[in-house]
């Protein structure tokens, strides 16, 4: 799960992190508003959506007068902004963040999250705040620094004044970097966070620092724990599909092929959508029903595939362990016959009830193509989707 700018900036006030005062605006008159209660003569106006490089596709204005902080405000409010992490459709900007100008002597970019190969968070920082840092990463590597921190002594604050001088700060600054970053390392274990990221981190012209951007993402699984973080999500910044499978314990990730696909297991869905792929075909998702799903979870997953309308067929590929064949078979026939379903729908069935299961299918009276093996499923999911 993710949260907007001001949202993760309020988060960072309760952990001691300095951000820059600001205030939500959801239209020009109240831009204006936020702009005459910070006071001073530059204001920054900042579209809220959840991805990263707003400031490249026009999302980020400094304005210098209240004129302007209105004028940025309606352009913004209601625009598709285009991003690097939005895809081509971009995401429509329906709130904005007004802050006060900042006097910016460096840029920095810093960042928590989980090395899973070292079992161990990590701690990424850099002298290149406000790049893209995957381009940092992969043009300058030696720009990057990291440090791990051990789960059972924790950050040591050796390491944190090595990380400072190695990001080129002194005086103040570097006195300032320890308590800074022991605060950012505790908000993410608080919080269960799966990633925090400032960019930039910017060292201000008289020596302090500031979280200029706030980036949090959290571990889904892990929410229940975290009722306040739940009440800041945002379902307009959400794949309606997605959100849709989690109301029903579905894993599901939208895709941007055109063969939907319902398989019962993540290792059988990521092999399905390999075989598609090497068929010549484009998966328009991966979804897992997982083990125990029931025939209502199944219809529901029928309907999430079917409400991509870039879905020109359906593959349903299930091995029936735990999970019964003509249970599959139920779900997809009910939910064929409630939704007038008029696209082709590939059923491959192996397993637990597979007889029951092909039996239901063969006596639907609907047009449902049928395979014995995943390759034959693919190919002809790859045929019908053309």
């Amino acid at each position: 799960m993710n949260i907007h700018e001001h949202q993760g900036k309020e988060l960072f006030r309760k952990f001691n992190l300095p951000v820059p005062n600001g205030y939500v605006a959801y239209s020009a008159d109240e831009a204006v508003k936020a702009a005459e209660s910070l006071g001073g003569s530059i204001w920054v106006v900042k579209a809220q959506i959840h991805a990263g490089g707003r400031g490249k596709g026009g999302g980020v204005k400094v304005a210098k007068s209240k004129a302007e902080v209105a004028e940025y405000a309606k352009s913004m409010l209601g625009m598709q902004l285009v991003t690097h992490q939005t895809g081509p459709e971009g995401k429509e900007v329906k709130r904005l963040l007004i802050e006060e100008g900042a006097a910016i002597a460096k840029e920095l970019y810093l960042a928590v999250t989980l090395d899973r190969a070292k079992a161990k968070l990590v701690v990424m920082a850099s002298t290149e705040g406000g790049m893209d840092i995957e381009k940092v990463a992969h043009e300058t590597p030696e720009k990057i620094f990291k440090i791990w921190i051990s789960p059972v002594v924790g950050l040591r604050s050796f390491q944190s004044r090595s990380l400072g001088q190695k990001l080129g700060l002194s005086g103040n600054a570097l006195k300032q970097f320890p308590s800074f970053l022991s605060n950012l390392v505790k908000l993410y274990q608080a919080y269960d966070c799966s990633l925090v990221e400032i960019n930039p981190l910017i060292l201000t012209q008289d020596g302090n620092l500031v979280a200029l951007d706030a980036k949090l993402n959290f571990d889904d699984n892990a929410l229940f724990r975290h009722a306040d973080i739940l009440e800041l999500r945002d379902p307009n910044e959400e794949d309606a599909n997605e959100a849709k499978a989690k109301q029903f314990d579905l894993s599901y990730i939208s895709l941007d092929g055109n063969i939907g696909c319902m398989v019962n297991g993540a290792g059988l869905a990521m092999a399905t959508m390999d075989i598609i792929k090497l068929e010549g075909g484009d998966p328009a998702n991966f979804l897992d029903v997982g083990g125990g799903a029931t025939e209502e979870k199944v219809r529901e997953a029928f309907k999430i595939i079917l409400g991509d309308t870039k879905v020109r067929a359906v593959l349903v590929n299930i091995f029936g362990g735990i999970m019964k064949c003509d249970v599959i078979a139920a779900g997809v026939v009910g939910a064929a016959r409630e939704l007038g379903i008029k696209i082709p729908v590939v059923v491959r069935l192996e397993g637990t009830n597979v007889d029951k299961g092909k039996k239901i299918l063969e006596e639907s009276g609907l047009k449902l193509i049928t395979a014995t093996g995943m390759k034959e499923a693919a190919k002809r999911v790859v045929e019908a989707a053309k």
